[in-house]
């Protein structure tokens, strides 16, 4: 079943980029956004996967990873952090151990997610993105964005920016509580299969991490747009013939 959802996702992407026109992946046209939160995502499987079974207790690497998890999991574990909801939320049957574990799991999530949204933050700074030479599309890097609906573009782009980061903010703290108590309710014991704690806490990151970057992103379309409007005022009014 994995190996057929992958092999669909692998082949719904390359269509999507091999297409003319976009369907529903965003800023296709605007790297490395999308290779970000991949990468991203793909470092947190491989980690977590590492702390949560099948490697060797005496790996070099193992330790490294647990060390920099527990480190980050206890650092963050405060009264209403998302960490602590996570902790707090565990079954009562959850031994020290597998508490622990999960603690690790959760430092190397957090750790990675933020360092990939540091390294956006800095393409945003430093490389100017998505400006690579060229004018920006938004309907291929956008397809689900319309700006001629709904007022002025700039103002939509903003308050969309700000709704995703505040989505980011909330998804954050709330899918500990909703996952852990519809496992619970439904009778899933999440800390018996590693599969699915490895996939729970990496989308648990990866969710919120996406709202970020989208948000990051529309912010800076939105200040592309101001700017390109305020060059083209300052043109016509430098272009207007002076009055005596």
């Amino acid at each position: 079943m994995v190996t057929l959802v992958a092999l669909a996702l692998g082949l719904f992407i390359a269509i999507e980029y091999g297409a003319t026109y976009p369907a529903l992946v965003e800023f296709r046209d605007a790297p490395p956004f999308n290779r970000v939160r991949i990468l991203s995502l793909l470092v947190v499987l491989l980690s977590l996967s590492i702390v949560a079974g099948g490697a060797d207790p005496t790996s070099s690497l193992l330790l490294v990873l647990n060390a920099l998890g527990l480190l980050v999991g206890h650092a963050l574990d405060f009264p209403y952090s998302p960490v602590a909801l996570l902790m707090n939320n565990l079954p009562a049957d959850a031994s020290s151990l597998s508490g622990l574990q999960v603690k690790a799991m959760a430092g190397l999530a957090i750790l990675i997610t933020l360092i990939a949204l540091v390294v956006f933050a800095l393409l945003l700074k430093l490389q100017h993105w998505p400006n690579r030479g060229q004018a920006f599309n938004v309907w291929i890097n956008l397809p689900t964005f319309d700006p001629t609906t709904g007022g002025d573009v700039v103002t939509r782009l903003m308050r969309d920016a700000r709704v995703n980061i505040f989505l980011g903010v909330c998804t954050t703290f709330l899918l500990p509580i909703v996952g852990l108590a519809g496992a619970d309710h439904l009778g899933l014991r999440l800390l018996s299969s590693p599969h699915t704690m490895v996939w729970g806490i990496a989308l648990w990151m990866f969710l919120p991490l996406s709202m970020f970057m989208r948000g990051l992103a529309m912010a800076r379309i939105a200040d592309m747009i101001r700017e390109k409007r305020a060059r083209l005022v300052a043109s016509v009014v430098s272009d207007a013939p002076q009055v005596a």
